[in-house]
């Protein structure tokens, strides 16, 4: 039996879908914590940066803090028009603060435009910034199948890990974790 204590680490997924606001509408396009100039933009509460919103789902749900909708909801003004950056920045200092360390975050963005190899060191390095933490970006089509196909939307999926930063309390056999004060079950 070892007296030390190695945090495992923890993974969570985020997934984010938004629409494109209507041909002619001046919404600007937000993606990966960069501005897309001449591109029609998405529809959503804050910026609808699905690359930045599913990185922050996959953040809150590894470290169980809940996930976007429960963190920024749509029922809170201070978060109406809020970019990804602000977004993936206030996740990443919640997820510090709950005890973690983040290790890296992966975003594959689901569309067929913007065009996002161009940019996509750029926005690494954007989201990066933002998060604190590596995170690395790709990005792929459907060939034509569903929302993105069709070119209604843009998609994202992420994974995050993360570490505790401190050993959790030792679980005994037979007790059964609550995450509040009422009283394991008895066996």
């Amino acid at each position: 039996m070892t007296t030390g204590c190695a945090a495992l680490p923890r993974t969570g997924i985020g997934v984010d879908v938004h629409a494109f606001a209507p041909a002619g509408t001046d919404r600007p396009m937000r993606l990966a914590c960069l501005d897309w100039p001449g591109q029609i933009g998405l529809v959503g509460h804050s910026d609808a940066d699905v690359a930045a919103h599913a990185a922050c789902d996959a953040l809150l749900s590894a470290s169980g803090l809940g996930d976007l909708g429960a963190a920024f909801g749509t029922n809170d003004p201070r978060w109406a028009g809020a970019s990804g950056t602000e977004l993936l920045s206030e996740t990443a200092r919640r997820v510090r603060e709950a005890g973690f360390t983040i290790g890296n975050v992966v975003v594959q963005v689901i569309g067929n435009r913007p065009r996002l190899g161009p940019r996509r060191l750029e926005a690494q390095q954007a989201m990066s910034e933002a998060c604190g933490a590596e995170i690395a970006l790709s990005a792929t089509t459907t060939d034509g199948l569903g929302l993105t196909g069709r070119d209604e939307g843009l998609a994202a999926i992420a994974t995050a890990l993360i570490v505790r930063n401190t050993c959790p309390e030792v679980v005994h056999s037979g007790d059964v974790p609550t995450g509040d004060d009422r009283p394991a079950p008895v066996a």
